[in-house]
């Protein structure tokens, strides 16, 4: 959607998407840190209003913010002050509204008061950068709801989207791959196998949402995306049970290792 402003310099984009799962299993998973780290990053949530919070990308930084409201099961928001140098601080809300059948509304939005449009290619990338979290959101929501949980994320900046596309894909045995199919990648660092849950690609970005059976229950998100005109190609595991953590622990290094041998500027 495009950027949205009003006469007070309020400007702000805002996503829609509907998501198995009563009020309660969303909400735990988008307002807490065991939630947020089973299908976005590692995260650390106080719950309250007035609270910390934290969000670890690993080697591509951090983001903190302060809770600003706490309405379970319904209405979360946060405040980040610090995200960018020279920014005003970006404020982000997410309503949760129920429908039938187990399924729920998930709205969020980033605003920020600005008056110029200086940053309004950020709110632009906040923007294009959450569709596939959304999915694995979704798939973690039919399949894995209140698992334990733990996840890490890589990424490289590279050139040209398609080629980088067509080399992750194809080094993880997912070229061409379908929803619906059965894939099993190739034995190092660990095998990845499962069904294909979702591919999209367009102009600005590419992924996959790979649901796991090897090396462990869990998911693997794909993809590549422009930014900065550049290309960057990123890959993040989550993996389920109560085993989660030591397997994270012990895979984290290996694919980082395997991801820096197959792009030049490892993240």
């Amino acid at each position: 959607m495009p950027i949205k402003k009003d006469e007070t310099g309020k400007r702000w984009v805002e996503m829609e998407f509907i998501t198995p799962g009563t009020p309660e299993q969303v909400w735990r998973a988008i307002a807490t840190g065991p939630g947020n780290t089973a299908w976005f990053t590692k995260t650390m949530i106080d719950e309250h209003v007035g609270g910390r919070l934290h969000f670890d990308f690993g080697p591509n930084g951090a983001s903190t913010g302060q809770v600003t409201i706490w309405e379970p099961p319904f209405r979360f928001g946060y405040v980040e002050r610090e995200w960018s140098e020279g920014a005003p601080p970006v404020a982000t809300e997410i309503t949760v509204t129920s429908r039938s059948g187990d399924r729920c509304v998930v709205r969020m939005v980033h605003s920020l008061f600005a008056s110029t449009d200086d940053w309004d290619d950020q709110l632009e990338g906040f923007e294009s950068g959450w569709p596939g979290f959304f999915e694995v959101l979704r798939v973690y929501l039919s399949h894995f709801a209140g698992k334990k949980a733990a996840s890490f994320l890589m990424a490289s900046s590279e050139a040209d989207q398609l080629s980088t596309w067509r080399r992750l894909t194809e080094a993880l045995g997912l070229a061409g791959a379908n929803v619906g199919e059965e894939r099993n990648g190739p034995q190092q660092p660990e095998r990845l196998s499962g069904i294909v849950e979702r591919v999209r690609q367009d102009d600005k970005q590419r992924f996959l949402v790979l649901r796991l059976n090897a090396p462990a229950p869990g998911i693997a998100l794909i993809g590549t995306y422009a930014a900065d005109g550049n290309t960057n190609a990123s890959m993040a595991l989550y993996l389920y049970g109560d085993d989660a953590e030591q397997r994270a622990a012990d895979g984290e290094p290996k694919w980082r290792n395997w991801f820096g041998e197959t792009f030049k500027h490892p993240g």
